[in-house]
């Protein structure tokens, strides 16, 4: 879609996007700002913030960037209460950031690598949660970011996938504690090309596996997941709850 042609549906709203200062969650931060949202940028290096929020702000977008790794307590507090200080309120989370540390298979992944995944995977959105959720009242949205991979694990990022995998529960669970007054929703996207997935889709054999895979013979792009998160986080979607939206060109997702 043209950016010039996206509506409006966040104006007046406050959205906070973890890990949003390239790929997925960039392309979230950047269609929710273009829609009217004032956006809050973060990741774990300051660079990156910078320079997220100055190619946003070149787009006419109104965005602050906050640093913050989500396993860090101080860092997750700082990141909501900077927001609430500037805005008065949050409308939108969407928890973005994952880690996939390892390749190896499960039964020969070291204990430390098993605690990071389910940390920043899994636990960091919990606990970023407890303190967003006081700021947020009726109407408010949350987005989780899981993968088709949580669904079928593929053998060099099985652990990863099952952290994938508990977000799709975590999202019931999460929708029926939260609601009415917020919604809780999630992303599960197909094999996008950005840096956090190159060594799967720089490899040329593996893409075209993949795209063969796909009923629409393509990989994902950032902007179709951007697109997704940004319906199901908007009033467009709001008899929509504690359900997954799975974005992978008709990649087979049961479990």
């Amino acid at each position: 879609m043209e950016k010039t042609k996206i509506g409006k549906r966040f104006e007046g709203k406050v959205a906070i996007v973890t890990a949003s200062t390239q790929g997925i969650g960039f392309s979230i931060a950047e269609r929710l700002g273009l829609e009217g949202a004032s956006v809050v940028v973060s990741s774990r290096k300051q660079k990156n913030v910078d320079e997220a929020v100055e190619n946003l702000k070149a787009k006419g977008i109104e965005v602050i960037g906050i640093v913050c790794h989500v396993s860090n307590a101080q860092q997750r507090k700082n990141l909501i209460d900077k927001t609430v200080q500037k805005y008065g309120k949050i409308d939108v989370v969407v928890s973005n950031a994952a880690a996939n540390p390892s390749v190896d298979v499960i039964l020969e992944t070291k204990e430390s690598v098993l605690d990071k995944l389910w940390d920043i995977n899994v636990k960091a959105s919990i606990l970023l949660l407890q303190d967003a959720a006081p700021h947020m009242k009726k109407g408010s949205s949350v987005v989780l970011i899981s993968s088709v991979a949580g669904y079928q694990p593929h053998k060099s990022m099985a652990m990863y996938g099952v952290t994938k995998t508990a977000l799709l529960g975590l999202t019931k669970a999460l929708a029926a504690e939260m609601g009415p007054d917020t919604r809780v929703n999630c992303v599960a996207p197909g094999f996008v090309p950005t840096n956090f997935a190159n060594f799967i889709t720089s490899n040329d054999d593996l893409r075209k596996t993949i795209e063969d895979n796909s009923v629409l013979n393509r990989l994902g792009t950032t902007d179709d997941m951007a697109a997704a998160t940004a319906f199901l986080a908007c009033d467009d979607a709001s008899y929509i709850t504690g359900e997954t939206l799975v974005v992978a060109g008709g990649m087979p997702s049961r479990l």
